[in-house]
């Protein structure tokens, strides 16, 4: 009776620190924002010293771009490799506890982003994913505003 009074109490005690890593993980993960976020300030102001005016937040467009222009036909991701499963990025990596759960979430995601940007140039627009980590290295904004313009000044 006393070994099966101290195997629930560890039980119970291994739930409650699960419960707590839970109740952790969750508040980190309200602290990610889904807007205005750093890579897409960046953006933002790539696009506005190229001359250009833009709109945030079209919910009215397939996949909400984050950057868009509805009379130029144009709309801009701004994706985060670890959110977006960026292939070729280090940030990327999926985390080690819970890793089929990131696994089924990252590809679910991949799949839905593929399923966006093909009914966003079947309603005619022109669409760039523009990824964090090409926005956060400072060698590569040349290169990220040189697509940028081919996107939006090509008519």
């Amino acid at each position: 009776m006393k070994r099966q009074l101290k195997s629930n109490a560890r039980t119970l005690s291994r739930l409650r620190s699960k419960v707590t890593t839970d109740q952790r993980t969750s508040a980190r993960m309200k602290l990610v924002r889904r807007h205005g976020t750093a890579p897409e300030l960046v953006a933002r102001s790539l696009i506005t010293a190229l001359g250009i005016r833009y709109r945030l937040g079209n919910k009215g467009l397939p996949g909400s771009p984050d950057i868009a222009n509805r009379a130029g036909g144009w709309a801009v991701f701004v994706h985060g490799c670890f959110w977006h499963g960026h292939a070729s990025c280090r940030a990327a990596r999926l985390p080690k506890a819970n890793a089929a759960f990131w696994a089924a979430k990252i590809a679910d995601n991949v799949t839905r982003d593929k399923r966006k940007l093909r009914e966003l140039r079947t309603l005619g627009y022109r669409v760039a994913v523009l990824w964090e980590c090409e926005l956060k290295k400072s060698s590569s904004r040349h290169r990220v505003t040189r697509k940028l313009a081919a996107l939006i000044l090509r008519t």
